[in-house]
């Protein structure tokens, strides 16, 4: 990355502390540190809670502020006011599903890393032009899944990615074999019935099973 970033913890240094980073659609803000919590229990502390709630900045700040041993951070940020949002809330990174011009500056000068989301060559080169090294790729079986990321990372030997997207039990072993893959997305290992339940142990099982199986 470049020299500009006063980024509080490195794009490489969130990809490497493990393969998974569960999504989290959270609506209610009481089912955030139960959430949080069983995913801490098997291992998993980088967490992406989606602005796609209105409960979600709130979600953020409460885990941030309660469960310091997690690394929570926002998805879905859009553009420079969701960016500036997610920080005050405390978020520690923030991934976005695409990018523009304005975000990608904004990512530069902000405090926390910015993993902006690309689908094609030329999104991956708007982003390697303004420094960004690690990026999200979304959506990523729909944009043509292992394949792809071959493909597109072949000419590009320094990106990295975190693919995100469809993914799944049966094919995350498959994306986390590539060399350019340092860790995959997913929102299964939170499924709306556990949730609907406070079912929270399921959690907890479906992140240990993923967490096995990819050993």
């Amino acid at each position: 990355m470049t020299s500009l970033n006063n980024w509080q913890i490195t794009p490489k240094e969130l990809f490497a502390m493990g393969p998974i980073v569960p999504v989290l659609v959270i609506d209610k803000v009481e089912d955030a540190l139960p959430i949080a919590e069983a995913l801490l229990t098997a291992g998993i502390k980088v967490l992406e809670v989606t602005l796609r709630t209105p409960a979600a900045l709130d979600v953020i700040s409460i885990i941030a502020k309660e469960l310091p041993e997690a690394v929570v951070g926002a998805g879905t940020v859009t553009n420079r006011l969701h960016l500036q949002q997610s920080i005050d809330a405390g978020a520690k990174f923030a991934l976005s599903p695409g990018l523009t011009p304005d975000l990608l500056k904004a990512g530069n000068e902000s405090s926390i890393a910015l993993i902006p989301g690309v689908s094609s060559v030329s999104d991956l080169m708007g982003a390697a032009d303004l420094g960004y090294d690690h990026l999200k790729f979304f959506p990523a079986e729909a944009s043509g899944g292992v394949n792809a990321i071959k493909a597109i990372g072949g000419p590009f030997p320094n990106i990295t990615f975190c693919p995100t997207g469809g993914i799944n039990l049966k094919n995350v072993r498959d994306y986390l074999a590539l060399s350019n893959v340092a860790c995959c997305g997913g929102s299964w290992l939170v499924p709306s019935q556990a949730v609907a339940t406070k079912n929270w142990s399921e959690i907890t099982r479906l992140s240990n099973e993923v967490l096995n199986l990819v050993k």
